[in-house]
């Protein structure tokens, strides 16, 4: 029990960012490394503000405008300089590395003794896993309720046309360019938000912190995927949630099999892996009965 409330309690946190992963991901179809540095720079926003004594709530929002600046970045060098999307991301992750270093002046902060939304949280006499779990709950719950409003919008509704078939939505008169902007920025925005939760949660930010994110923002995407398939936009943003949730579980228990942490970068590689190439073996599963029959057919006659 104590494993599936941490599991649960980090997965909602941990989900933000994957619904960020998730907006390029599956509705732009761009494959979006800017996550590796987007998220540590929510958590060195967050904790240089909170550190400086700002309010909590001020520096998980001043996160999220500095994560939808890095995707505003991404987005003019993907449309206006016609640079690839990976190497787009590339190039934006390895300058946010500096910028990062930066904003925090050192490798990483401490919020030890600092005022979080979770201490907050605390003050009203919530344990520390219970007030994680409320504040993952609440901010997952408006971001899915914000997307859902947002995409149900005339210009959301215009990104999830660009993302779907670009020529023809140029071809209906919609700015694509503008539209991939946009949705860089929501992205990111999304995920350095996580990154300034799961740094207050954790007590610090950390220069490195951002290392395998668009690994983990990919696996609760798929699992998603593949547990519940065919749903609507803001079914499949729960989805998400879930599948954030189910990772986390993953990594908890293979924690407590005794791997060394150190492994953990390795497992995360190796759980995205069976993700992808499940519905792939489930279709040669469901052919193999058929193909037997032919040759059994052929065999016979």
């Amino acid at each position: 029990m104590s494993i599936l409330l941490s599991s649960i309690s980090q997965g909602l946190l941990w989900s933000i960012m994957a619904i960020g992963v998730y907006l390029t991901f599956r509705i732009l179809d761009i494959a979006d490394l800017t996550a590796e540095g987007s998220f540590p720079l929510g958590a060195a926003i967050c904790a240089s503000l909170i550190a400086y004594g700002v309010s909590p709530l001020w520096s998980t929002a001043a996160a999220l405008l500095g994560g939808m600046l890095a995707g505003t970045v991404s987005g003019l060098l993907h449309t206006k300089l016609k640079i690839p999307a990976l190497l787009t991301g590339i190039l934006t992750m390895t300058g946010l590395y500096s910028i990062n270093l930066r904003i925090m002046g050192k490798a990483n902060i401490t919020l030890l003794g600092k005022e979080t939304l979770m201490r907050i949280m605390q003050a009203y006499g919530l344990t520390n896993r219970t007030a994680v779990l409320v504040v993952g709950a609440i901010a997952s719950a408006l971001v899915i309720l914000i997307l859902y409003l947002f995409f149900n919008t005339e210009i959301g509704l215009a990104i999830r046309s660009t993302g779907d078939n670009e020529a023809m939505s140029e071809a209906n008169g919609i700015h694509t360019n503008a539209m991939k902007i946009i949705g860089y920025m929501l992205s990111n925005g999304l995920i350095a938000l996580s990154g300034a939760l799961i740094a207050q949660n954790n007590s610090y930010a950390d220069i490195g912190m951002g290392i395998g994110t668009i690994v983990i923002g990919l696996a609760s995407v798929i699992i998603g995927e593949v547990l519940f398939r065919n749903l609507s936009f803001v079914k499949r943003l729960g989805t998400i949630v879930i599948g954030s949730i189910v990772y986390r579980l993953i990594i908890d228990l293979v924690l407590q099999l005794g791997v060394d942490p150190q492994d953990i970068k390795l497992f995360s590689a190796l759980i995205l892996a069976i993700a992808l190439s499940t519905p792939l073996l489930k279709k040669k599963r469901k052919k193999a009965p058929l193909q037997f029959k032919n040759r059994w057919k052929k065999g016979v006659n």
